[in-house]
């Protein structure tokens, strides 16, 4: 009786520990996991329905991009070609960000709907474009089948 209840004991602490160790795990990871969203995904919720950190994806929007605080401050809208999202970045920015480009932005919304990026992710090639932003590019592309659209859209390379 008594090796019984020392096993009981010790599957119960056992069983305490893992589950204070998976909810730590859980609250840990609560503020770093960010989802992936395109901008016409953001205009169809609306932007005040993020509060938790987000991955905005797309194009820089042509004539969108502007420089100021010495270079440190970057503001520019990311389109789907439906669609786009005011980022506002304070750092130094990867050389490779440039209007007409694919970029993934990951941060908050601020009160005005402006994404505050913590974050900012540039393509590495010509030809390289995340998964995700080529799948939110073409299908808004795909939701109008207009010509026009289709040209923000290019297979990506692996």
């Amino acid at each position: 009786m008594r090796k019984r209840s020392q096993r009981l004991w010790l599957i119960g602490a056992a069983a305490a520990l893992v589950t204070g160790a998976a909810a730590l795990a859980v609250v840990g990871l609560q503020g770093a996991v960010a989802f992936f969203q395109s901008p016409s995904d953001i205009a169809a919720k609306g932007a005040s329905s993020y509060h938790q950190s987000i991955r905005v994806g797309g194009l820089i929007e042509v004539g969108s991009q502007k420089h100021g605080d010495g270079g440190k401050l970057l503001t520019f809208s990311i389109t789907d070609g439906k669609h786009t999202v005011p980022v506002v970045y304070e750092g130094i920015p990867p050389d490779m960000v440039k209007e007409g480009k694919g970029v993934v932005a990951e941060g908050k919304f601020d009160a005005q709907g402006t994404l505050v990026a913590t974050r900012v992710l540039a393509k590495h090639d010509e030809n390289y474009m995340p998964k995700e932003a080529y799948d939110a590019l073409k299908r808004a592309a795909e939701k109008d089948g207009s010509a026009a659209d289709a040209a923000y859209v290019k297979e990506p390379s692996t």
